[in-house]
């Protein structure tokens, strides 16, 4: 009779944390921006890579330069050069959220890491 208790509270603590993990991943993805990832590569390669390329003065920035966390910080924070300048001087806001989904999604740590040169 105690084994059975034992079993139950086992299962049931196991499914508490799998109902729990499935609630966090939907309300994770419920708060992922909603740009587009093919729109937000195309701004990034027309309004970032000629300065941030390898070599050149502002310094190589690619998808792989940060990680997810890291790159949604950034466009949190919303500044650019070293934190003197509001994103939103190089681009609106419908654009900065596509380039920001483009970058999240190819960061170093995304399942489907890629350098701009592809």
């Amino acid at each position: 009779m105690q084994s059975n208790r034992v079993y139950r509270l086992i299962v049931l603590t196991a499914a508490s944390f799998a109902t729990l993990a499935l609630f966090s991943a939907l309300a994770a993805g419920a708060n992922a921006p909603k740009g587009s990832e093919t729109k937000g590569r195309a701004f990034y390669r027309q309004l970032c890579k000629d300065c941030h390329t390898k070599g050149a003065k502002a310094g190589e920035v690619s998808p792989l330069t940060k990680t997810q966390a890291q790159w949604r910080l950034y466009f949190q924070k919303g500044k650019h050069a070293g934190g003197t300048e509001p994103l939103t001087k190089f681009m609106d806001e419908s654009k900065l959220l596509d380039v920001q989904v483009f970058l999240i999604n190819h960061a170093a740590d995304s399942p489907q890491p890629e350098t701009c040169g592809k």
